[in-house]
């Protein structure tokens, strides 16, 4: 059996290829590949140090899936593959929202056409609860909610463009079983340095969170939202890949993270009562000016999107969470703290490491 990961070098996709290479060293394959021993091959960019771990071993294709003449290469690389799992998403430069299209919404489409011409026979990709359209939080919504985005949000919008994607796919390849993975914010030691850079930037100091007590922290009511560990998510994908599943899955760990609960991990008193709209204003205000990289459009994913349902993903595929949504936000503030990474991923590079090629 075949495997190729597209997106490989980042947060889940080291995540998964760890998964894979435990899996080929175990002998463990798909039951519908006939015994055949694995094979792991992946898609990046920018390569990563292949004499690494997890990155050894793998077969390596640098390729730009945005690029409007991939096509012919995406297609040869996907030639007697039998999965290919998309994982590539550009979160940055989050000021340049046609750049993030081309890789994330152009570049879906793409992985989508080569698997079809290569005759890959299924499909996963990496969808997320921010496709899912406004919620209230006090019901959980499973995969049949809406997933027409949160249009304030531009990482929502092109999550929503590509679960369209995905449906015409479908529809126009019934042959090709596609799955589709709806995960909670993805939390690990090692994309510490990654998020703290893709979110805070080089101005917040990093090193002072978890260590040093925040006074308060602002966290509106309606901030209610999931996580999960990123060996926790690679689980599941591996799980889908071995049943050869097909549908949406919700994927998140317990318990939910309200504002009580993010403001103890923090180490610090919450401010009651503040406004989502005041919030918004003081997190736009500071991204205009370049102080920190979050964009306002996560604010609204944070009180607008929904809290899942993940029955189908435990009772379909198997799959529960080993490590809680604390732990897995827990982990990361240690690894922003620290600055943690992986030396070999052009990604998750430490604090401390060369800048992204």
């Amino acid at each position: 059996m075949r495997i190729m990961v597209t997106g490989a070098t980042g947060n889940v996709g080291t995540a998964l290829l760890t998964r894979l290479q435990q899996a080929r060293r175990t002998g463990q394959s798909s039951p519908g590949s006939g015994g055949n021993a694995l094979s792991v091959a992946a898609i990046a960019r920018t390569a990563p140090e292949t004499t690494l771990e997890p990155y050894h071993g793998v077969d390596w294709y640098t390729i730009d899936i945005g690029a409007a003449d991939s096509h012919d290469a995406l297609t040869a690389a996907f030639v007697g593959v039998d999965a290919v799992v998309h994982l590539a998403w550009a979160i940055q430069p989050n000021r340049d929202e046609a750049a993030m299209h081309r890789t994330n919404v152009v570049g879906t489409a793409n992985v989508l056409r080569a698997a079809a011409a290569a005759g890959v026979r299924h499909v996963v990709c990496a969808s997320s609860v921010g496709a899912y359209s406004p919620s209230d939080k006090g019901t959980r919504r499973d995969e049949s909610w809406p997933t027409g985005g949160i249009q304030s949000s531009h990482y929502s919008r092109h999550k929503a463009e590509q679960e369209g994607l995905l449906d015409a796919f479908e529809q126009n390849h019934p042959q090709i079983t596609v799955a589709r993975l709806r995960p909670g914010l993805i939390f690990q030691d090692q994309a510490g340095s990654e998020i703290g850079r893709y979110f805070l930037g080089p101005l917040v100091p990093k090193f002072l969170l978890g260590w040093v007590p925040l006074p308060i922290v602002p966290i509106p009511d309606a901030f209610v939202f999931q996580a999960v560990h990123a060996e926790d998510i690679a689980e599941a994908y591996w799980s889908v890949v071995e049943q050869r599943a097909s549908g949406a899955f919700n994927i998140a760990a317990e318990p939910e993270l309200n504002p009580e609960r993010v403001a103890d991990l923090l180490g610090a008193r919450r401010v009651l009562g503040i406004p989502v709209r005041l919030l918004r204003w003081i997190v736009g205000g500071s991204w205009a000016l370049g102080l920190q990289r979050t964009d306002p459009g996560w604010i609204d994913m944070a009180a607008q999107s929904p809290v899942m349902d993940t029955t189908r993903a435990r009772t379909e595929l198997g799959w529960e969470a080993r490590r809680s949504s604390r732990e897995a936000m827990g982990a990361v503030i240690t690894g922003m703290r620290s600055g943690r990474g992986h030396t070999g991923s052009p990604k998750l590079y430490p604090r401390t490491g060369a800048p992204e090629a």
